[in-house]
């Protein structure tokens, strides 16, 4: 029965090269899965949890490089103590310098695998997740893969949810299944992704520029690895049965979380267009429809405001006004150094 799995597997196998032979001379593939973390050994303990009792097919080899991002809580022992009974499965590394996109790339130097996959340490990875890796890099042309991620919701979702805002609170709603680039809706986000380690190698690491630090809400970084993963031509499918499952703790169900979440996103997206510039009309260094857009949200509100069916669109309308304040801050004013130290 054994040597008819691994036969099955040969074709996905020969995508990477001279094969790697465990103890038992079989051959595989390793995957890396890396998870930075800061500061939530509870959530952490579940994360990992999910990813050692998922099924892991035959010709597969899992490591889990778990990214200490200057945790201040008990997330060190946490790993430790998960480390001793995991049988050298999990990895512990401290990244000392501050920022998700520092600790993201700790881990793929730290790991020797041959495709790494990212989650966070507020998700847990659905059971077929390690099956659907194998199936989709079964494809020689893949490069790249990412998918949903659901909603695990600590309580009830409030009413006003502005429509449009989902990646404030970290969901990815399921689309049908489509190559990344063109007319996508959407990007890869690193909180559900797998990618070939070659492709690091070829346009380079996440920028360190960009991405949550402990003094702000800077983001960005996925996007900007997105645009240098297009613009590099490498192919990547969404898949919709890459699942994971994201935790989203009431506080992050406030009116004030979104405002500020989105404030810090389009600062990040300010930060960017200095550096590349979109091909839309501008306003003293801002895009023309970002000030249309803000201009009608705030007009409309009052439209929205007393109808209770629609204060999620009164909500949207406003945080559109935020999104504006936000990218002027990040365009004309704001000092990297101040959040990251000396931009790199």
């Amino acid at each position: 029965m054994l040597s008819c799995k691994i036969a099955s597997m040969k074709p996905w196998l020969e995508n990477f090269g001279p094969a790697r032979l465990n103890s038992s001379g079989v051959a595989i593939v390793k995957l890396d899965v890396v998870v930075p973390t800061y500061n939530r050994s509870q959530l952490l303990c579940r994360t990992i949890s999910s990813l050692l009792r998922t099924p892991i097919p035959a010709g597969l080899e899992v490591t889990i490089l778990i990214v200490d991002n200057k945790s201040k809580d008990d997330t060190e022992q946490v790993v430790r103590d998960i480390q001793s009974r995991a049988a050298g499965s999990v990895v512990y590394i401290k990244e000392t310098n501050q920022g998700l996109s520092h600790a993201r790339n700790a881990g793929i130097r730290a790991g020797v695998g041959d495709i790494i996959g990212f989650i966070d340490d507020d998700e847990e990875i659905d059971e077929s997740w390690y099956n659907v890796v194998v199936r989709e890099f079964s494809h020689q042309a893949t490069q790249f893969i990412g998918g949903p991620c659901l909603p695990n919701w600590a309580t009830p979702a409030p009413k006003w949810l502005p429509p449009g805002y989902h990646a404030v609170i970290g969901v990815v709603v399921p689309k049908p299944r489509s190559p990344f680039g063109g007319t996508f809706p959407g990007i890869l986000m690193g909180g559900n992704a797998v990618i070939r380690r070659s492709v690091f190698d070829c346009i380079g690491l996440y920028s360190t520029k960009l991405g949550r630090s402990g003094k702000g809400l800077l983001s960005g970084e996925d996007v900007e690895f997105y645009r240098r993963l297009c613009h590099a031509g490498l192919h990547g499918v969404y898949v919709p049965d890459l699942i994971i499952y994201h935790y989203i703790p009431a506080d992050r169900l406030t009116r004030k979380y979104h405002r500020r979440w989105c404030y810090w996103r389009s600062v990040s997206e300010g930060i960017s267009d200095r550096d590349s510039r979109s091909n839309v009309a501008y306003i003293f260094g801002i895009p023309r429809y970002r000030i249309g857009r803000a201009l009608r949200g705030l007009a409309s509100i009052p439209r929205h405001l007393f109808i209770a069916r629609e204060a999620g669109q009164a909500f949207a309308d406003e945080l559109a006004f935020w999104d504006l304040l936000g990218f002027i801050y990040g365009k004309h004013f704001i000092r990297i150094e101040k959040y990251y130290g000396k931009p790199s």
